[in-house]
């Protein structure tokens, strides 16, 4: 084992051996910013109506937020990046994998794997195409046209983009014979699963932004960073993925994400520039 592989390793092993509470301490912190960072985007508008001073849509606002994408979208990708260099069967990143995989299997009791087995399934292919579709058809007859095209370009582009990627890495995947989920087939990196629950439910909460009232913008924030980190942790419990394919898989479906919530917040300007 590389010298420098060695702390790397024993985090990874210390964090398996508490990878249970780890998951649900992580999930909770995350949900708690989620609904205070939407409690206080709430708290802003409310102040802005009631001072009837609210800034109406410009090009400056427009390109600040195409700007903010953009880092989102580089930032993204340079992770994605790194991660993808340190893939190698004797690279720090993926010795620390082996090493955390390992210690979840002997340290997680099995009533936890079966919850997350269930849980995974929210982010199985078929049940996002089933939400995709009953999203779609609601938006459209609500007359969101542009929303439902947004929404179902995303969700399609990310069924065709992470496959892509799979075969770009051709990473074969971890173990597993706890017989609580079929053997995965295909290759690893990156999880479908993860990126396909950034994009759906990253979408459906940005169309709850757009379109349900302030007061519900936080718990819709805390529920969406609930069912992307469960879907996608679930995955490294029942040792589907390697924890580096689902940090990649919600990176890449992170980037793509930003790119059509860019896109359809400048269509959404031109439509009230028309």
């Amino acid at each position: 084992m590389p010298v420098e592989a060695v702390p790397w390793v024993a985090f990874a092993q210390a964090l398996g051996e508490h990878a249970l509470p780890a998951f649900l301490g992580a999930v909770m912190a995350a949900m708690a910013l989620a609904g205070v960072v939407g409690a206080l985007v709430h708290r802003r508008r409310v102040a802005r109506n009631a001072a009837d001073d609210a800034p109406p849509p410009t090009i400056a606002r427009l390109l600040m937020a195409f700007a903010a994408g953009f880092g989102l979208i580089v930032g993204a990708a340079s992770l994605f990046a790194v991660i993808a260099r340190r893939l190698g069967p004797d690279r720090t990143m993926a010795l620390a994998d082996q090493a955390l995989a390992d210690a979840i299997a002997q340290h997680t009791p099995t009533q936890a794997l079966r919850s997350f087995a269930w849980l995974t399934h929210l982010g199985d292919p078929p049940v996002l195409a089933l939400l995709g579709l009953v999203v779609a058809v609601a938006l459209w007859a609500r007359r969101e046209r542009l929303l439902a095209i947004g929404w179902t370009l995303a969700l399609g582009g990310n069924a065709l983009l992470n496959p892509l990627l799979k075969r770009v890495f051709e990473r074969v995947r971890p173990l597993h014979d706890h017989g609580l989920v079929a053997q995965a087939t295909g290759f690893s990196f990156p999880s479908g699963h993860s990126s396909g629950a950034m994009v759906a439910y990253g979408m459906l909460l940005y169309l709850s932004l757009r379109l349900l009232p302030p007061r519900f913008h936080a718990a819709a924030a805390m529920g969406a960073v609930a069912l992307v980190l469960g879907v996608a942790c679930s995955r490294v419990f029942l040792r589907v993925h390697f924890a580096s394919d689902v940090a990649a898989g919600l990176l890449s479906g992170l980037a793509w994400a930003g790119v059509c919530v860019a896109g359809l917040e400048f269509a959404r300007h031109r439509q009230r520039q028309r």
